[in-house]
């Protein structure tokens, strides 16, 4: 007689040193998760050892040394079929938290028992400093996935996290949301922001330094009318467990820092004039991260004036970059390269 096989909730995650958050990620997810796969990529912050410590988390190893989100969701999803059964995949970053209402909602139900190949989506809440509001952007996130072993197609950057086959059922999630704590910490997002801008330049040249402004500082245009309380049963059955849902830990520089100290010494400040990463005295981060190079680097400010008053600019008029005016000036921007 045909026996059903169990339903397996796998939590798969990517990490590079995410030790700031890493221990409150992990006992969060161990609640609903049966198994937490994470694919740490070179940490050197005690990440492992965080991770090592909680009996549903297997770890294994991304040795590449260079940022693909495709190539590191494909080894997260291999790993989790390793795993015998159905399989419900939920991918999440470590800084990302299923809200603690996911044990009182209908909708839970609703998931464990969505027929193979469903796609899950989710609302994002970017939780603010203070963890008391937030906002929720439009796009719902798909985040899950009843496997039904689809081959997955990733992109080096802001890569879909799931397979997502061609006429797949979807469901959309309205009570239970991923609450994002990227923005709980200011300084170190701003940090991540930085260093995407340089990858973007060095990786797609053809893309314009204003559009690369608009996408790395969406945070600044959200209308503070817009923003949101916490509700308190995202985070009531969390820190009824005894977990920390509210400190944040904050350093004197992140790791995005030093790398981009090394694109400095690698390709000159030069090329990355036209981006917003000027508002750091990078000869201060230099002694605060003691970055050792073979040769000094000019690390000063490249931008002319017009530089500055473009960013300035662009800065003034972030929360109305969609206005017909504004839009044409940026077109006319073309012709000094922005």
């Amino acid at each position: 007689m045909h026996q059903e096989q169990a339903l397996s909730v796998i939590c798969i995650t990517p990490v590079k040193n995410e030790a700031w958050i890493l221990d409150r990620f992990i006992q969060c997810a161990s609640l609903w998760a049966d198994h937490i796969i994470i694919a740490d990529q070179n940490s050197e912050d005690g990440s492992q050892d965080i991770a090592r410590k909680y009996p549903k988390v297997t770890l294994i190893e991304n040795p590449s040394p260079v940022y693909d989100e495709g190539a590191r969701q494909q080894l997260l999803l291999d790993a989790a079929r390793q795993i015998p059964g159905d399989r419900l995949i939920i991918a999440l970053d470590a800084d990302e938290f299923l809200t603690a209402n996911w044990s009182i909602s209908p909708e839970w139900q609703t998931v464990l028992q969505a027929p193979p190949g469903t796609i899950l989506r989710f609302q994002w809440f970017n939780v603010l400093p203070g963890c008391t509001s937030g906002w929720i952007p439009s796009a719902k996130l798909p985040l899950g996935f009843m496997d039904d072993g689809s081959y997955h197609s990733g992109q080096k950057i802001h890569s879909t996290r799931i397979p997502l086959p061609e006429q797949a059922p979807s469901i959309v999630l309205q009570d239970i949301k991923v609450l994002h704590y990227q923005y709980t910490n200011w300084e170190r997002m701003e940090s991540k922001h930085r260093w995407y801008q340089c990858w973007e330049r060095i990786n797609n040249p053809t893309k314009r330094p204003i559009q690369i402004y608009r996408q790395y500082r969406h945070m600044y245009s959200v209308d503070p009318s817009n923003t949101l309380a916490m509700q308190s049963e995202w985070l009531d059955g969390y820190t009824e467990a005894g977990i920390d849902m509210t400190s944040v830990y904050q350093a004197p520089f992140y790791y995005w820092d030093r790398e981009l100290l090394d694109l400095f010494s690698k390709y000159g400040v030069n090329k990355f004039r036209k981006l917003d990463i000027w508002q750091i005295d990078w000869q201060e981060m230099d002694q605060k991260v003691e970055y050792k190079s073979l040769e000094p680097i000019p690390l000063s400010d490249p931008r002319n004036l017009f530089d500055q008053l473009i960013h300035q600019w662009l800065f003034n008029t972030q929360q109305y970059s969609l206005r017909w005016r504004i839009r044409l000036i940026q077109n006319l921007l073309r012709i000094f390269g922005w």
